[in-house]
Parts: C-alpha cells; structure tokens; sequence
C-alpha cells in the first residue's frame, strides 16, 4: 500500500503561507523605499535579511528562495542608488544576504524532508493503531459502549494501555488492562494480550478459564522472549469482565487492576473484589482453578467504568491524585446520562487537573446496560449480535486514550 504523499500540519501551514506571504514582500517594499529616502550614510539593507527567514517559516524551499532572491535585487537596487556596487559596504551586505538566503532555501528542504519522514511515520502508526486496537461499536446486544484512548505524548499513537470487547452466543466479554514497560516490549505484550484474548473470548469458556489462558498466554511468551524486559516490569494489570443477557449482572476478574465503578440510581460504587489475583505474567502457567469471578449486581439503566490506573494517578501541581469517583458522582447529579459524554467530562476534567499534559497514558471503557430485546431470560434478537470480536481505539484528547481513548 503506499504511502499518502502529505506532510505533517501542512494544511495548516500551506494556508497560512498563503496568508502571511505579503508578510516578507511588504518588509522588502518598506526597506526598499525607506532606505532610498535616507540620506546615503544610513544603511537599511540588513534589515532585509528578514524577509527570507520569515518566508522560510511559514513557506517551503521554493518561496524562500523566490523571496530570498527578491531581497537580494533590492539589495543591489540600493546599493546602486547610494554609490553603486563597487564601494565595499555594498558589496559585503550582498553578499552576506545571497548566503543567508542559500542556507535558509538548504535548512528549509531538510526541514521538509523531516517532516515527510515524520508524516510517514505516523501513518503507518496509526495504520497499526487501527489493527492494535480495533474500534469498539458503540452498541454490542444490550449495551451501549464509549470509550477512549489518551497517549501521555502528544505524538504518541500507540502505548502499553489496552481494552477489548468481544460478542458471545451468551452475552458480552470485556477486558481492559495496563502492561507495565515501556518500548516496544510494551507494546508487544499488549498485542500478545488482545490477540489471545481475540482468540478464546468468543468462544464462551468460563471466565476463570478465560483469565488462565490470558496468563499462560502472557507468561510463556515472557518466558520465551525475555529480551528488552526489565526485572519486575513484564506483567500485565487486567480487568476481565463477563455480562450475561440474561441476567441482571457481571462477573468480574481483576488482576491487580483498579477496581471499576457502577453507577447505579444515582451512586458510584467501587467494585472491589475480595481476592483479587495477581498480575498476568508474574506467576507459572495456571488453570481456570487458580481464578474466581465475583458477580455484582448489573441493572438496567446502570454504567459500568473501567479504565486504567493512568487515571486515578493522575497528579495536579499540589501533588493530588484525580478524584475519579467524586468527578463521576457530580457528572451524575447534573442529570447526564450519556456515556459519550461521560468519557469526554472525566477525559475534559482529567487534562484540566493535570494542568493540560498527562504524565502516563489513559483508557476508559463506559458500558450502559439497555433494556433487552425482552425481559431476562431471552435471547436478544439476532441484530444485536457481533460474530466477531472488536477492541478499542485510542482518543483524542480532545482522549478523546497512555494517555481518549
């Protein structure tokens, strides 16, 4: 596939060019004609050296030469009304402003060659961004789904924070996680984890079971390439989730992962598990007696928020953590019920407490249950379901998630 042939903001910057390029052609004109009504032992020709720096910031080679050329014409065009060329001064300031020019139409092509390998690079990240992480649908069987993807990095496409959500004949699996590390190795890990979850969510085993296979699949690849993994730093933090159609609940796996929250007629409550397992990763190969799930009520009309520990770590310049609960218990009371816009008011609240930057990424799933096809105990209609798995997509700080999503 090849690769678009565009460079990083230079819509922006084109448009801009356009606009601003009177900008170094009237600083040409004003030297020019000022400098003629001097008397001849004021020199204003150094001031025309601003004239190319400035096209070399807002154009691209071309300009920047066109202008640079200009200005040294007017150069000798003054250099001719104030005693012709030959005195030394004259010449000295032509030839200072025809190498000044040259260097700026050189600075400003490599300039351009950066920023079309830049473009490039972020294409093919966010080409792999779209396979890593799979958009989630905003609606799966009964429930409706936002979530968000928010990189710590401005450029950042990709990072070690991870969620997924996979249809069953049942009901619907859910997953979202952290893997400790930084690199490639982060990454790699957190592939590692969403393909194996891909693979066996769908077909509906026990949850416990489900969370074993997630660890043997962590754990031997670990143990199989252990290169560029830091003592203590390759396990995963997970929280696997299972919400059945018909019936008024979920079923939850947390691996050393931040308890979710349910809102729930008007309160947030944290659902903290009472034997919560160990990271992925950090221990041998386990089986599905190694996990238990524990169930929490799941009502129609209740959210549940899953998101990562980059959230509630979140710090603002006195040091204090984000007050994830209290910002979701006042989005609440304001009467939203929107899930959408839950996402945006804690990704909007978050960036505000952390002063505009985000020091770690950020990934939030919200889930609201609807109501069913029909009362508990039947099927949702056919519609409603998803023969195939689907993850989330990171977001825009405005997250809208290591870092929306």
């Amino acid at each position: 596939m090849p690769l678009p042939r565009r460079r990083f903001g230079s819509g922006q910057w084109r448009h801009a060019g356009r606009s601003l390029v009177w900008v170094p052609l009237g600083i040409i004109a004003l030297v020019v004609v000022v400098d003629l009504l001097t008397p001849p032992d004021i020199h204003l020709g150094p001031l025309l050296v601003a004239a190319p720096a400035i096209s070399a910031a807002i154009g691209g080679p071309a300009l920047t030469a066109a202008v640079g050329a200009l200005a040294v014409t007017a150069q000798v065009v003054v250099g001719i009304f104030h005693g012709g060329l030959t005195t030394p001064n004259h010449q000295a300031q032509v030839v200072a402003l025809l190498l000044i020019s040259v260097f700026l139409v050189f600075f400003r092509r490599v300039h351009e060659r950066h920023e079309r390998q830049l473009s490039r690079a972020q294409w093919v990240a966010e080409v792999a961004q779209r396979v890593f992480l799979r958009p989630v649908p905003e609606r799966i069987g009964p429930l409706r789904i936002a979530s968000l993807y928010a990189a710590a990095e401005a450029e950042a496409r990709m990072g070690g924070d991870l969620y997924a959500a996979a249809r069953t004949e049942q009901g619907t699996r859910l997953m979202i996680g952290d893997v400790r590390g930084k690199g490639l190795a982060a990454i790699g890990d957190a592939a590692l984890l969403l393909g194996a979850f891909r693979a066996a969510a769908h077909r509906n085993p026990p949850l416990p079971r489900l969370v074993a296979h997630l660890q043997n699949a962590v754990y031997w690849d670990m143990a199989e390439y252990p290169h560029g993994r830091a003592d203590g730093e390759g396990f995963v933090t997970a929280a696997v989730v299972d919400i059945p159609d018909d019936q008024p609940l979920i079923r939850l796996v947390s691996c050393g992962h931040p308890s979710p929250l349910l809102l729930s007629r008007g309160e947030v409550t944290a659902l903290d598990v009472t034997d919560p397992a160990l990271p992925l990763g950090l221990s041998g190969p386990l089986t599905e007696e190694d996990y238990t799930s524990e169930t929490f009520p799941y009502r129609v009309g209740d959210v549940l928020l899953l998101y990562t520990d980059g959230v509630v770590e979140t710090r603002d310049r006195e040091g204090r953590f984000y007050p994830l609960a209290e910002s979701v218990a006042a989005w609440q009371e304001a009467g939203e019920t929107d899930v959408r816009r839950l996402v945006k008011h804690i990704h909007h609240s978050l960036l505000v407490h952390a002063g505009g930057q985000l020091d770690d990424d950020v990934a939030i799933m919200a889930i609201e249950r609807l109501p069913a096809a029909g009362p508990f105990g039947q099927r949702p209609s056919a519609g409603f379901m998803l023969p195939r798995v689907a993850a989330g997509e990171a977001g825009r700080a405005p997250r809208p998630g290591p870092g929306a999503a």
